[in-house]
């Protein structure tokens, strides 16, 4: 079986004021990494004390709008210190007290062809990293891309001419491959950061900011009067979609001061808001590859945590980041898939009820309850009937009473079927110019109830969706947890279906509602993290721990 080498990064010991205000930084190691096939991803945590340096893509799709406008301010008594080439390619360095970048579109000599070969296209990053290996498997070397959904590039700088690419899309449509194809785009100009001082205007691609003091405030478009504020230096680099990322490089325990108010909310009782640090402190460095193609590790919104820097920090979390300080949890001494949601619904879900890829011993569906309210050995929720039951009951669960615990919603088929085609658009579907949707049906469930095929009758052919590309696909299921009811608004001719269900998110492993309860219950967070990861351990982090190891 073929193994995967993904990570590893750069590992530094800072100390720390007591405002998290960072005095100075000792390398220990840096290590870059990349994707080789045939070799054993054994990335493991440095020693003991040491704070990981994370990088995280604060503004993603910086001159995505020719409009785009970031402003970044040294706090108070501070200045900013800007370290970019000049145009003789020369290290310049000028300090100022603010700095408005905006976007200057620049026309080039000549149009530049943008291309590459979408082998595939997913709702999430799990999915398409499983989908990554198989096409390795068949020796094709690739990426993991997010344009807007998450995509498998074939690697451009192995098909980097229009003769290799085309070779590959014809094998690949030779064996009736339908998810791939070619992405072309014309390029007549490029977008460039620029900035004025001096009555000169400045534009280059790389610029690094930093302060005297290691804060400094990021304020988001025209709008924005109140801005977050950041520790550590702010980067500005160009992405793989030919717009600029900000990037953020800070301390892990600082990055948590950013995250576990903004995930949990700063007023959760202490256990669980330890044990949600405990989770976002393993999350993040088990999932330093997420953006390797982009040049930085992760995001801050859904599709990793959310962080807004020290913008939100708070006593109680800041307490509980310190009391928990260096602790993961791992199975069999390597970090979990520490995913969690707001709400499961009552019941959480295994991992491939959700994303594709081999399953998690401890991530399982469990009734999300302190008594015993309902038995999935004898009763599973791959029955529809059980399932239907399950939604109606309301009391006796840990999220009981929680807005999104359980909720109705009703979209007509006209919606439904814009919904679907720009769905199906998006991934370039052969069936996405079908007219109408006739009817829906669930086929196929797992034991916890989530969807795992619902099929859409159009006028054209059946069309099957699997897991998450439900969500995707429609707006109105906030989960996979759910039903179809079909709605007659005159009793006679179909106007819709509504979505009867429970939970918001995925649904896999901790639901912040109930740990919510568990804690208020009286429940410490190892209790808490034991519940939801059954056969887990936390410990603090050391050289032993595998970050992550993709077989």
């Amino acid at each position: 079986m073929q193994k995967t080498t993904c990570i590893l990064r750069q590992i530094f010991t800072v100390t720390q004021t007591r405002d998290g205000r960072s005095l100075a930084y000792w390398w220990r190691t840096a290590v870059t990494v990349f994707c080789l096939v045939g070799l054993t991803a054994d990335v493991r945590a440095s020693a003991v004390g040491s704070d990981v340096e994370l990088k995280v893509g604060i503004v993603q799709r910086f001159g995505a709008k020719a409009d785009d406008e970031l402003t970044l301010k040294a706090t108070a008594g501070d200045r900013l210190t800007l370290q970019f080439l000049a145009g003789n390619m020369e290290p310049q360095t000028v300090s100022l007290d603010s700095l408005k970048l905006e976007i200057q579109m620049q026309p080039l000599p000549q149009p530049e062809v943008e291309e590459r070969v979408v082998l595939s296209t997913h709702p999430n990053f799990e999915t398409a990293e499983d989908s990554a290996l198989q096409w390795r498997a068949k020796g094709i070397e690739v990426e993991i891309a997010q344009p807007r959904r998450w995509q498998v590039w074939a690697k451009r700088d192995v098909y980097k001419t229009p003769l290799l690419r085309r070779l590959l899309l014809e094998s690949l449509q030779t064996e009736d491959v339908r998810t791939a194809h070619l992405d072309t785009q014309i390029m007549k100009e490029e977008p460039k950061p620029s900035w004025v001082m001096d009555g000169l205007r400045y534009n280059r691609k790389n610029i690094e900011i930093t302060s005297e003091k290691n804060m400094i405030q990021v304020f988001q478009g025209k709008n924005d009067k109140i801005g977050r504020t950041f520790v550590g230096p702010l980067k500005i680099q160009p992405n793989a979609y030919g717009t600029y990322t900000l990037v953020n490089q800070v301390p892990l325990e600082t990055y948590l001061r950013g995250v576990v108010p903004n995930e949990i909310g700063a007023l959760a009782p202490n256990a669980a808001l330890e044990a949600q640090t405990i989770l976002a402190r393993t999350y993040a460095l088990r999932n330093l590859r997420r953006f390797a193609i982009d040049g930085y590790e992760l995001s801050a919104d859904i599709h990793c945590q959310v962080y807004y820097g020290l913008s939100g920090a708070f006593p109680t979390t800041d307490k509980a980041i310190a009391a928990t300080k260096g602790l993961v949890i791992v199975y069999k001494n390597e970090l979990i898939d520490a995913v969690y949601s707001s709400t499961n619904g009552g019941v959480s879900a295994s991992f491939r009820d959700v994303w594709n890829g081999p399953d998690r011993p401890y991530l399982r569906p469990i009734v999300d309850a302190v008594s015993s309210i309902w038995d999935l050995g004898s009763n599973s929720l791959a029955n529809e009937q059980n399932l239907r039951q399950f939604i109606n009951l309301q009391k006796g669960f840990n999220e009981e009473g929680k807005s999104l615990f359980r909720w109705r919603k009703e979209t007509s088929l006209p919606d439904l079927t814009q919904q679907l085609q720009k769905y199906l658009k998006d991934k370039k579907h052969p069936q996405a110019n079908f007219q109408t949707i006739q009817s829906m049906e669930v086929t196929e469930r797992s034991a916890s109830g989530r969807i795992l095929t619902m099929v859409i009758q159009t006028n054209k052919s059946a069309i099957e969706l699997h897991k998450e590309e439900v969500r995707s696909a429609f707006m109105a299921p906030i989960s996979t947890l759910f039903y179809l009811e079909p709605v007659k608004k005159d009793k006679q001719t179909l106007w819709g279906y509504a979505f009867v269900g429970g939970g918001f998110g995925h649904g896999v492993g901790l639901s912040q509602n109930g740990a919510l309860q568990l804690a208020n219950l009286g429940w410490s967070s190892e209790q808490i993290l034991n519940f939801y990861y059954p056969g887990t351990q936390i410990q603090p982090l050391n050289d032993s721990i595998a970050f992550w190891e993709q077989r």
